[in-house]
């Protein structure tokens, strides 16, 4: 089921290619509701682009990286030369997965007759609280019915939700995010948060994991994490956050992660 948000930028995003002009192309955001974006021919690839058609071509679909947005004109800029081939399948992978779950969670529905608005409130329900509806249905499948305590899901749903997922999950990736607070006084404080950034980054040991660190707002960046199982992802994203933390209070500044997003007091 598509968003209704913005996507942030530093993201992957699949999109479907729907105008290729002679400087670029226009694309329509798979993940989000009535959202289109613009590759550039400058970020089609890497080095001098003469036809755009070359690389690129309508109803296909493609992985690209969020570069700006613009919500008031309702404008994306997209790069597809800064995709490399593990970002594009570990994307296209996460992107089935949530195919599979909205599948998944109507087919829960229909067997207690949940009507179309209650299955989406929940898909995006489960998005809220486990980052994705996959990974909802991957901790219903190992962890069982407890890890939907204190959501507004009714007992019958939970159930079936519990047992469509051990029917149906598969070892597959899974996307989880977090948040850091970084705050610092000193003279080199710009320096001392990339570091902690830094160390956030250089915590993952083997290719079968990705992480990003993405701007929020001051003091506050997202940390994102893409794994083969929810326990992994777990795992990394707490080892992540707890480096950039102590490397910042190292450093003499204060940090503070938190699972989900919170507001930010200006």
């Amino acid at each position: 089921m598509k968003s209704n948000d913005w996507p942030e930028a530093g993201d992957y995003v699949v999109c479907n290619v729907t105008n290729v002009t002679d400087f670029g192309a226009y694309v329509e955001l798979e993940e989000f509701k009535e959202k289109e974006g613009f590759i550039h021919i400058s970020e089609i690839k890497a080095g001098w682009v003469k036809y755009v058609r070359d690389y690129i071509r309508e109803g296909q679909k493609v992985v690209c990286k969020v570069l700006n947005i613009d919500t008031s004109r309702g404008h994306i800029d997209l790069s597809l030369k800064d995709v490399n081939e593990h970002q594009k399948r570990t994307k296209i992978q996460l992107w089935k997965n949530e195919q599979k779950a909205e599948k998944w969670l109507q087919i829960a529905a229909e067997t207690i007759g949940l009507d179309d608005r209650t299955v989406e409130k929940l898909y995006h329900d489960f998005v809220a609280e486990f980052g994705s509806a996959y990974a909802a249905f991957e901790e219903a499948a190992v962890a069982g019915p407890s890890v939907f305590d204190g959501m507004p899901i009714n007992n019958k749903m939970v159930e079936t939700v519990v047992n469509v997922a051990r029917e149906n999950i598969k070892d597959a990736f899974v996307e989880i995010a977090g948040y850091v607070d970084l705050t610092t006084s000193a003279p080199d404080g710009i320096e001392s948060i990339r570091s902690a950034l830094k160390a956030a980054v250089e915590t993952v040991d083997g290719d079968d994991v990705h992480i990003e660190v993405t701007y929020v707002g001051s003091p506050r960046y997202r940390i994102k994490v893409v794994a083969p199982d929810y326990k992994k992802a777990e795992a990394v994203l707490k080892k992540a956050s707890s480096a950039s933390i102590k490397v910042i209070t190292d450093d003499g500044g204060t940090g503070l992660f938190n699972r989900h997003l919170e507001s930010v007091k200006s």
